[in-house]
């Protein structure tokens, strides 16, 4: 029996996500110069999904013992590997970062519904809900240039469609707190990326005949990220913290990864601070505070 990890390491591998995972956004919009999306979903976790199974095998991690197991391999797959991220990078052709980040953070909200239904020990509370929504409107505020922007028809019909990915990655996140205790980190991830990176080949096959693809270095670049940083190593260590803490608590991820974009294009890009984001920031801060007090 593993003894439950210390507060100061749930704290550490969710700073960490949300560092690695506030830069993918734009590694997105960077591998989308030169890859399709539906292409470039299948590379990157097939890439993924074969490192992470190459060292559950090394490891001598059993993978697949159970038919509970096999089926959330599929579902996760299916919701989290192929119909999320596939919606996801097809938006992004059109709807800016920022903004997809902050209509990606609807997630935790559907989460917390679906939890309170789903999962008898994490029904909503007061605070929860408080918190849950303060963040929203936090990323709301920060974002809100980008918001205004919703006024183009071709805009507006990619974000109400790109609303579809965390609903999937919701109840894909719920299936897996409410059947998946016990199940490996490596075996939640790797095997799930290969079958949602093969959905996605085939995809692109149909969808993307041809489509121009240029191996440029700055596409190329933010693939082998993507694969190796914003997928290998974070979903295997967001499987791990899902299994230590609330299935609400993990999702609210999505809330401190935009901040985090923020804080790179400040420091390493010169970009401005407005009160309006330090607000915003604010805002999120407190949020994420009162739904994990």
């Amino acid at each position: 029996m593993t003894s439950r990890p210390g507060r100061a390491a749930v704290v550490a591998v969710f700073l960490l996500l949300t560092l690695i995972w506030g830069t993918t956004w734009a590694a997105i919009v960077f591998s989308l110069q030169g890859i399709p999306p539906f292409l470039g979903v299948s590379l990157r976790f097939l890439l993924a999904g074969a490192l992470l199974v190459g060292i559950a095998l090394v490891r001598g991690v059993p993978l697949g013992r159970s038919p509970v197991e096999r089926r959330l391999w599929v579902a996760n797959g299916l919701l989290s590997f192929s119909a999320s991220y596939g919606l996801v990078y097809w938006a992004e052709q059109v709807v800016p970062s920022g903004l997809t980040a902050v209509l990606w953070a609807t997630f935790p909200l559907m989460v917390a519904v679906l939890a309170h239904f789903a999962l008898p020990h994490e029904r909503l509370t007061l605070r929860g809900v408080v918190g849950v929504v303060v963040g929203f409107l936090g990323l709301a505020v920060i974002y809100s240039e980008d918001l205004a922007r919703l006024g183009g028809p071709r805009l507006a019909f990619a974000s109400a469609v790109l609303l579809l990915s965390p609903l999937v990655s919701a109840f894909s996140n719920v299936a897996i707190k409410r059947w998946g205790k016990g199940i490996p980190p490596l075996s939640l991830a790797g095997p799930p990326m290969l079958i949602g990176g093969a959905v996605m080949g085939l995809l692109s096959a149909w969808a993307e005949r041809g489509a121009p693809v240029t191996w440029g270095a700055r596409p190329v670049a933010a693939l082998l990220y993507l694969a190796i940083a914003g997928s290998a190593v974070t979903f295997s260590l967001y499987y791990w913290l899902l299994s230590h803490t609330t299935v609400v608590r993990t999702s609210l991820i999505a809330y401190t990864t935009p901040v985090v974009a923020l804080a790179i294009g400040v420091l390493a890009l010169g970009e401005p601070i407005t009160a309006r984001v330090l607000a915003g920031s604010l805002l999120v801060v407190g949020g994420v505070a009162l739904a994990t007090a």
